[in-house]
Formats: structure tokens, sequence, C-alpha cells
């Protein structure tokens, strides 16, 4: 794990970087290696690619993220990406995987309503997207919709959205 993430750091080969991602997503499927990950620095390095240039990379490192978000500690350095998350799904192409992978982060991250004040700009291109999107986008956004509605402090955020 130590090596991938150092690969990760090293190289711009977007290549190399979706496959070091891959191996790290997969790798984050068991709890332990989700802390192993933590300690190495790696939810940085791995938050670090969503500013990539290469949709493939940010939606690879949206994945990891996605697995890694399964862990409350995770979670809280996580947290810190919902805005860059909420930009790349607003500017993805329309029920793209890259806009998936974001909604199912954004999905994991508003379980708890911790996070919850950190989405309410994207409450508009949540229901844009649930009125527009494909059938898989809807059901992922409408996830989302469900934890944010769970939290009566967004009751306001949500009914006045413009759309």
């Amino acid at each position: 794990l130590q090596k991938l993430i150092h690969l990760l750091q090293a190289t711009d080969d977007p290549l190399i970087q979706e496959q070091a991602l891959i191996t790290l997503s997969n790798s984050a499927a068991f709890s332990v290696n989700q802390d192993v990950i933590r300690n190495l620095d790696g939810l940085s390095v791995i938050g670090g690619m969503l500013s990539d240039s290469v949709p493939k990379v940010k939606e690879k490192a949206l994945n990891a993220l996605n697995n890694l978000s399964m862990n409350i500690k995770n979670q809280e350095e996580i947290q810190v990406y919902i805005t860059q998350v909420c930009r790349n799904l607003e500017s993805a192409p329309p029920n793209s995987d890259l806009q998936l992978a974001a909604l199912r982060l954004l999905t994991n991250m508003s379980i708890t309503s911790d996070y919850h004040h950190k989405m309410i700009n994207s409450i508009p291109c949540f229901l844009h997207l649930l009125s527009e999107g494909t059938e898989r986008t809807q059901i992922q956004v409408l996830k989302v919709l469900v934890n944010l509605s769970a939290n009566p402090a967004m009751t306001k955020h949500l009914l006045r959205a413009q759309v």
C-alpha cells in the first residue's frame, strides 16, 4: 500500500495513476487496509487526485475515497474534499461514470448529518440531476437527497432550492 501511494505521488502517467487508484480502491474494501491507507497519508494523496485534469483519474480517486469512507476516522479526513467532489459532480458530463462516482461518495458522506452543511450549495444540482438524469443517476441522487432530508436542519435548504 505504501508503494502504491508513493507511486501515485511520483508519476504523472494517467494510466499508472488509474491502476494504482483501482488497486487502492480494491484494497480499501478490507477495513484493516482503510486504517493503513489513512495512516500512510493516503487519503490526502488520493484526495489530491480529485483536481487532476484527466476525468478517469478523478473517477478512480472518487471510487477509492468512496471505499475508504466506510470508516468514521476516514470520513473526518475525507470531508475536506466534499466541496471539490461537489464541483466535480457539477462539471462532469451528465450521467457519466465520473458523476456517478461523485454521487456514490456523497451518499456515504451524507449518511450522518455531520457534513450535510457542505452540500447545501449543490442541492440545486441534485434536483436538476433528479429531473434530467438517467435512471442510474436519479437513483443515486435520491440516496443523497434521502440522507439530507433526514436532517431537520436541511429542510429549509431543500424546500427553498431553485432548480
